[in-house]
């Protein structure tokens, strides 16, 4: 079968029954950084699923990055990276792939001039060191500080901007040809700064966008505290049950 969209999952120890929703037109490498099988036994075998043991280092970002230098000559014309439990961040990401495999509403790629859309329902802010969000994170104790500034200046040779934009998820869709309008030095430059800056995979969360194209976030169509809750959540409102989105 010729793969017009490839899921890639970064996977440690999630479960990934999931995926016996996803479409059959859609190919799945799923990189397995767990000590446990990727799939469970008796999961039922598909065609074009392949899974590639790695090594447990670099998070999401280093798997992502190992993708796009390892298959940069055989990308698929539409690549969806996604972590190996998709739905904390993207509760809707069986529609987004299911949208994306049907083609008629094709929303990055082949049919259409966008050449990378985010997936998930928080669009947020953060400056160069991480100071507004991930310092007062609450998986943050330490209270680290980012290098984003300097990866940004890494990667593309000029000074960070004042604020990154990003949807938070570290999950995405990008086209083929945006991924190729930078050489493949650049992948490898990008895949050895996220073992060599410290917490770099949550710099390229706030990212991604940039090493494929123009920011894709509008700063405009952020709310207050550069914040754009994309559906309702109910635990803002006063619900009961903490975390459910609607």
């Amino acid at each position: 079968m010729d793969f017009q969209i490839e899921l890639v999952v970064a996977r440690f120890e999630e479960d990934l029954r999931w995926i016996r929703r996803v479409p059959k037109s859609v190919r799945v490498t799923i990189y397995n950084k767990g000590v446990s099988p990727a799939m469970p036994p008796g999961f039922p075998k598909r065609d074009g699923m392949e899974v590639i043991p790695l090594s447990n280092e670099g998070r999401e970002a280093g798997t992502y990055l190992r993708h796009l230098v390892g298959r940069y000559d055989s990308l698929a014309p539409i690549t969806v990276f996604c972590q190996g439990h998709p739905f904390d961040h993207a509760p809707d990401f069986h529609d987004c792939l299911q949208t994306l495999a049907s083609g008629e509403e094709r929303e990055v790629g082949a049919n259409s001039p966008v050449p990378f859309v985010w997936y998930g329902f928080l669009d947020e802010t953060d400056d160069p060191q991480g100071r507004r969000l991930f310092v007062p994170w609450s998986k943050n104790p330490e209270g680290s500080e980012l290098s984003t500034g300097l990866l940004h200046e890494e990667l593309f040779g000029a000074a960070s901007p004042a604020f990154f934009h990003f949807r938070g998820g570290a999950q995405f869709a990008v086209s083929r040809e945006a991924v190729r309008e930078r050489p493949l030095g650049f992948y490898q430059h990008a895949l050895e700064l996220c073992t060599s800056i410290p917490l770099a995979a949550h710099s390229y969360e706030r990212i991604w966008d940039r090493l494929f194209g123009e920011p894709a976030i509008d700063p405009a169509t952020l709310g207050p505290g550069g914040v754009l809750y994309r559906k309702r959540i109910r635990r803002l409102e006063g619900g009961n049950r903490v975390g459910e989105i609607e």
